[in-house]
């Protein structure tokens, strides 16, 4: 696994929304709203790697407020919504907080992705990834979006930093 050693250098996530932390589904109610569903472990995953410092930034062509309440509500603070240049935002964050490629991981998984996937020090997907996307990641989750792509790779990051949850251990006495 050529890219195993390319995690000891992570410090910052890119997130795609749309077919990477949901299905890709949109459910469209009578009223127009639109529903997506999100993986709660995902999500864990997405809080514990901000409680250890690591930085995550959603850059997604989506625009649903209910999205981006759910993934401030997981401490999620840099979240560009309704972006149609996702490379033009993510140089943005270089120019302007001084984001460092060479220690980045984005995962995508279709078109709109390509480029910024591209600029990146370790570009992942989903299982089910468009064509296009797979040939450019270094990795491919073996889990599909929406469906713990996106806790596999943060997981995967951890623990090789050794920063994933430890494991504690109980003395549990039966009693006499």
């Amino acid at each position: 696994m050529s890219f195993l050693p390319k995690l000891h250098d992570i410090n910052t996530f890119i997130f795609d929304v749309d077919g990477v932390l949901t299905d890709g589904s949109v459910y469209i109610l009578e009223n127009g709203s639109q529903l997506r569903k999100m993986n709660t472990r995902d999500g864990f995953a997405i809080k514990y790697a901000i409680e250890q410092g690591y930085k995550v930034i959603i850059i997604t062509g989506g625009k649903s407020q209910g999205v981006v309440k759910r993934l401030k509500g997981l401490g999620v603070k840099e979240i560009y919504s309704g972006i149609h240049d996702k490379l033009e935002v993510l140089m943005e964050l270089v120019d302007i907080y001084g984001l460092d490629l060479g220690k980045t991981l984005y995962m995508g998984d279709d078109m709109p992705d390509y480029e910024g996937m591209r600029v990146v020090h370790l570009a992942t997907c989903p299982d089910n990834a468009a064509h296009e996307i797979r040939e450019i990641s270094q990795y491919i989750s073996p889990f599909k979006g929406g469906e713990g792509c996106v806790r596999d790779v943060v997981e995967k990051v951890l623990r090789v930093q050794g920063k994933w949850i430890k494991k504690k251990v109980v003395d549990v006495q039966s009693p006499k």
